[in-house]
């Protein structure tokens, strides 16, 4: 059973990070305001750790490895940002999680310290999540995120992006999965820097998910992973 998580703005507390999920749509801007004081609590001890799920309003943002040539037609805001990777777009129909956890403990099967293991984990969170909504995400060596096959067809596409950023060993930023969004907005981009492969969604491969529906395999996937 995938629990269920409310769209209102609500803190379901467990013995893990905290899941808030926001309502509407949250600007860019705001929600980095948002990470930089949450990243500064968990650092402080002052806050627990968070998984913050959000929707963006259509926004181009481009990570640390990001070019001028990767934007190619900016018809929505774009925003320089410090997480790693190159250009990436939110919108909606799109759940970004982003994820506040302090990298000086171990989560799970994820060592302290270890950069390397947590964008792994993040990888196969991703992948155990989509399988419970039926749909069997994949890596691709020297390619971040997750990717789709259609081996009948032989041609694949990404279905979920990751880019992190760390700050005295929290982390921030995260994962954003494609559950419904208008695809053809990918077209102001060359997501991730990858031209020869496309974007797909739960919905464009026959998975008609609600974003409620992500959230909660998302947050039935994270125990498997982080623990």
């Amino acid at each position: 059973m995938i629990p269920a998580v409310s769209t209102h703005p609500v803190t379901l507390f467990s013995p893990g990070p905290d899941w808030v999920a926001a309502d509407g749509l949250t600007p860019y801007p705001d929600a980095v305001a948002t990470m930089e004081a949450e990243v500064a609590a968990i650092r402080a001890g002052t806050a627990r750790e968070r998984v913050w799920l959000v929707e963006h309003p259509p926004t181009y943002t481009g990570g640390t490895s990001a070019t001028g040539d990767g934007l190619l037609d900016p018809r929505f805001p774009a925003y320089r940002t410090g997480r790693g990777g190159q250009w990436t777009y939110h919108g909606p129909g799109q759940r970004t999680a982003y994820v506040m956890l302090d990298l000086d403990q171990p989560h799970g099967g994820v060592p302290k310290r270890d950069i390397r293991a947590y964008v792994h984990g993040l990888e196969d969170w991703l992948i155990a999540a989509l399988d419970l909504l039926g749909v069997k995400g994949e890596r691709r060596e020297g390619r971040v995120g997750i990717w789709v096959a259609d081996r009948a067809r032989g041609n694949e596409a990404k279905i979920a992006a990751i880019g992190v950023r760390v700050t005295r060993w929290v982390t921030w930023h995260g994962v954003a999965l494609n559950v419904d969004p208008d695809l053809a907005h990918f077209g102001g981009i060359v997501p991730c820097g990858i031209s020869e492969h496309g974007v797909t969604s739960l919905h464009h491969q026959g998975v008609p998910a609600t974003l409620e529906d992500a959230d909660g395999a998302l947050m039935a996937a994270w125990p498997k992973i982080f623990g």
